[in-house]
């Protein structure tokens, strides 16, 4: 579904990403995992077509980002810190975002929020959110629109032991229902439980790890 052909991203002439290439199943979870500042979050940036690379190409169902369409369709996400209007409840900023493009309604948006453990009559502004609110609300707003396809930046980033354990639950749910999901995370045991493949990211490398090397990997990471 999602496949990343001799993908390079150039800054100021530092190489980040080096030529990067795989292919991102349908109906799983991949996970990329790689410590800070290793090219995870600029990869993702490229794949939700907010980023062009400085050569190579990305093809989701088909389509070329930035030739047969400017943003992937379909595709829900979350990059670095999610952000939202401060002075408006949760339920105010998700009905907002989803006027854009007028795909679900109220009922929709609410069921989404009860699915990652908020209640969308809270009228607290987002701004007195707690960080595993806000990462909840983010989350929420990835799939209200029951987009095929999930990328997300260090999704659990901010939840507690609890929280954790709930979005797990749902990524796997979502994974059920025929999404295909893209995770990037420092977390070794996140990507251990929820991944079907991972690739490690390693200044600007991307290599897929075979499952008998998974374990050493992820000490090695951790």
């Amino acid at each position: 579904m999602i496949e990343i052909n001799n993908i390079c991203k150039e800054f100021q002439k530092e190489l980040v990403l080096d030529h990067i290439n795989a292919i991102f199943e349908e109906k799983k979870i991949t996970g990329i995992i790689g410590r800070n500042g290793s090219g995870k979050t600029v990869l993702l940036r490229i794949l939700c077509g907010l980023m062009y690379p400085t050569e190579g190409t990305v093809t989701i169902n088909g389509k070329q980002i930035g030739k047969d369409m400017d943003f992937p369709e379909n595709v829900g996400f979350i990059i670095e810190t999610p952000e939202f209007l401060p002075y408006y409840s949760g339920m105010k900023n998700l009905v907002d975002l989803a006027s854009i493009r007028h795909k679900v309604g109220k009922k929709e948006i609410a069921k989404a929020m009860e699915l990652v453990g908020l209640n969308p009559n809270n009228r607290k502004h987002v701004g007195k959110y707690s960080l595993g609110m806000r990462q909840r609300l983010g989350i929420a707003q990835a799939f209200m629109e029951e987009q095929d396809i999930l990328i997300l930046d260090e999704p659990l980033n901010g939840l507690d032991r609890q929280g954790i354990e709930d979005i797990r639950s749902l990524f796997l749910k979502l994974k059920e229902q025929g999404k295909t999901i893209v995770i990037a995370s420092h977390s070794q045991e996140d990507i251990s439980i929820l991944c079907d493949d991972v690739y490690k990211m390693e200044s600007g490398i991307l290599t897929k790890i075979e499952t008998n090397d998974k374990k050493e990997t992820m000490i090695e990471i951790g």
